[in-house]
């Protein structure tokens, strides 16, 4: 028997709205979707390490970016800068910045159960 599953960013299963960010979640049973929207100023360590904590983004990101540019530097110090019409791998271990003068826009796919950040595992 066939699946099919349509759902919209517009109307999605869940968001968050920390400072200079937006992401909307679509879930497909484990498998989940976000639309991830950094606007410029954005940085990991600023925005969201006050709500979650440690020294750098536990969270492993693999997506898309449609708009703006990010700087991801892990904490081994290497850098890459994401911009759109890339797509991406970033391990856990990093912070990331906006260095764009318009939003950035991503979306990002997991298989583990997890959304953009670790406070809703």
């Amino acid at each position: 028997m066939a699946n099919l599953v349509k759902k919209s960013f517009d109307n999605p299963d869940d968001s968050v709205t920390p400072d200079k960010t937006s992401v909307a979640t679509l879930e497909f049973g484990s498998v989940k979707a976000n639309r991830i929207t950094l606007q410029p100023g954005w940085m990991w360590s600023t925005c969201i390490k006050p709500h979650v904590g440690g020294e750098s983004c536990q969270a492993g990101h693999l997506g898309t970016c449609i708009q703006g540019t990010m700087r991801v530097t892990h904490d081994d110090g290497t850098e890459m800068i994401v911009s759109a019409g890339d797509a991406y791998s970033i391990s856990p271990g990093h912070d990331g910045e906006i260095i764009s003068d318009e939003p950035f826009i991503g979306y990002e796919f997991n298989n583990q159960g997890k959304s953009f950040a670790v406070w809703d595992s």
